[in-house]
């Protein structure tokens, strides 16, 4: 199976699908079908629709909010510290598409008093990142952005930061976003923002500011998004830079969508962090490759 498989990154909102042959990637699908969207189908007949694409039958692994207790089977989480080469070793078999094969990888928790997290394909994207470009300390921005912390090869602590959702609430279902024209792109906006959002420790009192401030005529109201998101990736870099400070000369590596990577990249410079950057689509097939050469070993 290690050359000729099919890799599945199943979100909440997204599916994306590559298939392999020979160790070459032949051909891809992306949908809106995450498992929080099936528009009242089942996780198992969207999979057989996806497969349906593909005469040819090849062996499956799965990663992401599939193996949620909102996916198609509920699997365990790997605690904290966790060795990314177990990751492989606890794979859940998905039996209800026999004589195909089908896993479905775990995530990765964090459950202390100081801090309780979860995390659902972003330990994939770990194991390919690693590989590539080790690093004591990643950044996965999204809706729910993660920063995680490394020893070796070993996980050993991970926070979760909602500055993603957070801006969709504030901007649309909040006083923040009533009376604004069509937001348009404001690369001044953002770097205010984020020059405010790093020097803020306590990010609520800005808040309410962003409205204040076109209100007030101070800014556009078309440029109100651009300044929020600043205002929060900035504020999200302080923060977990106080919580995971690098060592002296090292790097961290930036895990995701190249175009909001970009973003963090703008916060990491005016904060002073060195960085490197990752595509997180690339990262999830490396680490899926990685998995699927452990299922041989």
């Amino acid at each position: 199976m290690s050359d000729s498989f099919i890799a599945i990154d199943w979100g909440s909102t997204n599916l994306r699908a590559w298939r392999y042959e020979h160790g070459e990637c032949v051909d891809s699908v992306q949908s809106e079908a995450g498992v929080t969207r099936l528009e009242g189908r089942s996780p198992r007949q969207v999979f057989t629709e996806l497969m349906a694409r593909w005469q040819e039958p090849l062996p499956v692994v799965m990663a992401g909010m599939v193996g949620s207790n909102a996916g198609w089977l509920q699997v365990p989480y790997l605690p904290c510290p966790t060795r990314l080469t177990q990751v492989a070793k606890r794979l859940t078999e998905v039996k209800q598409v026999l004589p195909l094969k089908a896993w479905i990888v775990p995530g990765i928790c964090v459950e202390r008093a100081d801090n309780c997290n979860v995390m659902r394909g972003e330990e994939t994207q770990l194991i390919g990142a690693y590989a590539e470009l080790p690093a004591t300390l990643y950044v996965m921005p999204g809706t729910h952005s993660k920063w995680v912390q490394m020893e070796g090869d070993t996980l050993v602590d991970f926070r979760t930061v909602m500055t993603g959702e957070l801006h969709h609430l504030l901007l649309n279902h909040s006083l923040i976003g009533v009376g604004l024209t069509e937001q348009r792109p404001d690369p001044q906006a953002f770097t205010q923002g984020l020059e405010a959002g790093l020097d803020e420790e306590h990010l609520v009192c800005r808040l309410f500011e962003t409205r204040a401030a076109h209100v007030l005529g101070k800014l556009e109201k078309s440029a109100v998004s651009d300044w929020l998101s600043g205002l929060l990736i900035g504020n999200e870099v302080a923060q977990m830079q106080r919580k995971y400070p690098l060592p002296t000369g090292a790097a961290l590596t930036v895990i995701g969508n190249p175009k909001l990577g970009e973003r963090y990249a703008q916060a990491l410079n005016l904060a002073g962090i060195r960085h490197r950057m990752l595509d997180g689509d690339r990262a999830f097939q490396s680490g899926i490759r990685s998995i699927v050469n452990e299922l041989e070993d």
